[in-house]
């Protein structure tokens, strides 16, 4: 079955560094654009990162612009979001989403910056 697992939150100081992956299997991985998503309590979800299936193009909303980036590891099924600068407004959880012929999620992982 399809299987999207996240990794790698935490809780970290403002200006610190984190690296989420998301474990993926059971559909063809690079077939699927990979994105990430997270949803701060109260809030609605927002796409933060996107790479297409043939990882030629990448997305970014502008408020992870230049502090965030997203990559894929296609031998190991594997995305990642490296996040640096994280400042208190990126707590949230965060989610993987395979978006092709069909669409999945991941259960989200915790993403919590704070001093």
């Amino acid at each position: 079955q399809v299987q999207l697992v996240e990794s790698g939150g935490g809780l970290v100081q403002p200006g610190g560094s984190l690296r989420l992956s998301c474990a993926a299997s059971g559909f063809t991985f690079n077939s699927y654009a990979m994105r990430w998503y997270r949803q701060a309590a109260g809030k609605e979800r927002e796409q933060v990162a996107g790479v297409s299936s043939v990882g030629s193009s990448t997305y970014y909303a502008d408020s992870v612009k230049g502090r965030f980036s997203i990559s894929t590891d296609n031998a190991k099924n594997t995305l990642y979001l490296q996040m640096n600068s994280l400042q208190p407004e990126d707590t949230a959880v965060y989610y993987c989403n395979a978006a092709g012929t069909r669409n999945y999620w991941g259960q989200g992982t915790q993403v919590t910056v704070s001093s």
